[in-house]
């Protein structure tokens, strides 16, 4: 290392201040001193001179198929990777995002601007690992602040393998997504890679049609237990003490769903995405759960086949993903938002009660309630853009949601679902 130094002679400070009074003296005063600044330079810039800046400069690119390019700084992993980039509106619950299997092969922009303040914990993972393609937030907290944090964001995302980019103009592309639609994106920190490389993989690539539940599912069968701890359990009165055994299809299911359904009673057993339904009606449980999960409806004919051969046989209840398998196994068709519902903000309201329910939401399709055939009943209604949010089937012992009544993160109006799951196969088991 070398140093270079700027000498900074001042000769005059009277030149520094005024007074109203004269000076009697003013060569007493007078004073010449100099200020001498050294700063380090490293061996490969000692030549040019030029000193190795003390913060962190753009090194990440965001190219969108739109063809704009967006300049950021890289946290996290590096390397290059494309997704489908959508945002999330939630202030809080970045965790719960990060581990939400449902984001397989998306980029998350969170609007919220300050990210990472609070750290990582072990007990907020939504599943054993991250999913999501990539992070994209706008500024990313120097320093951790929180009783539970074990790690910080940015080596949790390393560990994970996981991108993340920030100081990058979050604002102007929420608003590009909602004008234009989701849009497909490359992430990379690889300075080898033009521009029109990255352009043109982002357009060769699309997450329309892809299977992405067989990639987050498990593998096996097996027994959940675990249900929510005594101080996080804010709904636990009421409840009658009745077990029922409940099979869940797990699309990509969250921990809280399956926290939930044990705090009300269930016995669960979590069954992979293409577990057949023979074997599940063999096992004869109570009510079966079709789970969250990512990606198009349309590109899993298998489950939505499972789902035809159990229906009418057992209780079923289905959310988010399970509840547009639902809508294709009644018959009817989902469609493809424009930018989706990602967020814990989004209003909803129960026709039934007509209650408004805050909900959290993750979803990028919809089912087309025009398509349904008579007897199902559209039960909740999302006020943004009046898109269906819940159906019922009573005839054949069927509920659902588009959204997560389990939360994580979010508020917690909806909660109540799981009780009517449980009211629901009560009803079930004492017709049966």
């Amino acid at each position: 290392m070398v140093s270079k130094a700027m000498e900074l002679a001042v000769t005059n400070p009277l030149t520094c201040f005024t007074s109203s009074k004269p000076l009697s003296n003013p060569s007493s005063i007078l004073r010449a001193f100099t200020v001498r600044c050294s700063v380090s330079l490293s061996s490969d810039r000692a030549s040019t001179g030029v000193a190795e800046r003390p913060w962190k400069t753009s090194d990440a690119r965001l190219v969108l198929e739109d063809g704009s390019i967006w300049r950021a700084k890289s946290f996290g992993a590096s390397g290059t990777q494309v997704g489908e980039v959508v945002f999330n509106t939630s202030l809080t619950g970045y965790q719960e995002i990060l581990t939400d299997p449902s984001y397989a092969g998306q980029f998350v922009l969170m609007t919220n601007p300050h990210i990472g303040n609070t750290g990582v914990n072990f007990d907020d993972e939504e599943s054993m690992q991250c999913f999501l393609g990539g992070l994209v937030i706008r500024s990313l907290s120097i320093s951790t602040s929180n009783w539970r944090c074990a790690e910080t964001l940015g080596d949790y995302l390393a560990e994970r393998n996981i991108m993340g980019i920030y100081d990058v103009d979050t604002r102007a592309i929420t608003r590009r997504l909602r004008q234009d639609g989701s849009l497909i994106g490359v992430l990379s920190t690889e300075e080898s890679k033009t521009d029109e490389e990255l352009l043109e993989l982002s357009r060769s690539w699309d997450i329309v049609g892809v299977d992405l539940i067989s990639g987050v599912s498990c593998k096996t069968p097996y027994e959940w237990t675990d249900n929510t701890k005594s101080q996080w359990d804010f709904n636990a009165n009421g409840r009658d003490g009745n077990t029922f055994h409940v099979v869940a299809y797990d699309f990509g299911i969250k921990h809280n769903i399956l926290r939930r359904l044990a705090s009300y009673g269930c016995k669960i057993t979590v069954v992979p995405s293409t577990w057949p339904a023979s074997e599940t009606l063999k096992i004869k449980p109570d009510g079966v759960l079709f789970s969250n999960g990512p990606g198009d409806p349309s590109a899993v004919p298998y489950a939505v086949e499972t789902v035809k051969e159990i229906l009418g046989k057992l209780p079923v209840f289905g959310i988010c993903m399970g509840h547009q398998l639902l809508g294709q196994a009644l018959g009817g068709k989902t469609f493809k938002m424009k930018f989706g519902h990602h967020g814990g903000n989004h209003p909803v309201r129960n026709l039934r009660s007509g209650h408004v329910e805050i909900s959290a939401q993750n979803h990028n399709y919809a089912v087309d309630p025009a398509s349904l055939p008579e007897g199902v009943e559209v039960t909740h209604v999302n006020l943004n853009d009046g898109s269906c949010a819940g159906l019922a089937y009573p005839a054949q012992n069927i509920m659902s949601l588009q959204y997560h009544p389990e939360a994580s993160p979010g508020p917690h109006d909806s909660d109540n679902a799981f009780q009517e799951f449980i009211e629901l196969m009560k009803r079930a088991k004492e017709n049966a």
